[in-house]
C-alpha cells in the first residue's frame, strides 16, 4: 500500500495509507498524541499505581518506532528501566524512516531514533541500561505469550479500517499477555471496543483525550 507523508499539527510528520485514507497517527498532533496516550497515560500512570523500578510493555502497531523512542527518552530522564516488545507484521521501509522530524522536534539524536529501527528483528537489542528493545514480525493474533507484561500500548489502525483488531478475539489475547494489575492504553474510544474489552474481563475507564478527541480507554486487568 501508499504511504504518504504528512505534517500533523503540532508539526511533526506522519504518514497516511492511501488506500484506506487512513494515517499512523493523528493528524492533530503525532507526537502530541503518543505523549498524551502512551507516555502520560500508560507509562507515568502505571508507574504511579506501581512503585517497581521496571516495566515491561508491550506495543501493538510498532509502525513509525515514535512510541518506543518516547519511551526511551523517558528512561533517560527517569530513574526506572523498560523492556519494550514491538509488535508489527509490516514493517516501515527505512527511506519512509528518515522522512519523519521526531528526533529534530524532540531535540534528540536523529541517529539513534534511526538505529531502532534497523535494529534486527526477532532479537533484543540493549540501547542503554535502561532501555532493551525486541521488534517481532507477526500478526496481533498470533501472540501467544501468558502473564508477560505490565502495559500494553494499543496502538492499531482504527476500528473504521481493522475492525478485526477491535474484538473480543484480540483483547481476550491481550488480556492474557499482561501480568495482574497490568494495564492497556488506548487512543480509541469506540463503544464496541470498550465492550469488547469488558467482556474479556479488563476494567475500562474513559479519560479526556488527545487533541483532537474527546476520549481515549484506559483498560486494567
Amino acid at each position: 500500500m501508499k504511504r504518504t507523508l504528512f505534517k500533523t499539527a503540532d508539526g511533526s510528520y506522519s504518514l497516511h495509507i492511501n488506500e484506506w485514507n487512513e494515517q499512523y497517527h493523528s493528524k492533530h498532533g503525532a507526537i502530541a498524541e503518543a505523549l498524551h496516550v502512551f507516555i502520560k497515560e500508560g507509562l507515568h500512570y502505571w508507574f504511579s499505581e506501581n512503585k517497581e523500578p521496571g516495566v515491561s510493555i508491550l506495543e501493538i502497531g510498532f509502525g513509525t518506532g515514535l512510541n518506543a523512542f518516547l519511551t526511551f527518552l523517558e528512561t533517560e530522564k527517569n530513574s526506572f528501566a523498560v523492556n519494550y516488545t514491538g509488535i508489527e507484521a509490516y514493517p516501515l521501509q527505512i527511506d519512509e524512516i528518515r522522512q519523519l522530524n521526531y528526533a529534530s522536534l524532540l531535540n534528540t539524536s536523529e541517529e539513534k531514533f534511526i538505529q531502532f529501527h534497523d535494529a534486527p528483528w526477532e532479537e533484543k537489542t540493549r540501547f542503554s541500561e535502561k532501555f532493551h528493545l525486541a521488534k517481532i514480525q507477526q500478526f496481533f493474533s498470533e501472540i501467544s505469550v501468558e502473564n508477560a507484561f505490565n502495559l500494553i500500548y494499543f496502538d492499531a489502525f482504527g476500528i473504521r479500517v481493522q475492525p478485526e483488531l477491535w474484538t473480543e478475539k484480540i483483547f481476550s489475547i491481550m488480556y492474557r499477555s499482561l501480568k495482574a494489575n497490568g494495564v492497556l492504553v488506548t487512543y480509541a474510544a469506540n463503544g464496541n471496543a470498550r465492550r469488547a474489552m469488558q467482556a474479556v474481563g479488563f476494567t475500562v475507564y474513559r479519560l479526556p483525550g488527545p487533541p483532537g478527541k474527546k476520549e481515549m480507554l484506559r483498560a486494567v486487568k
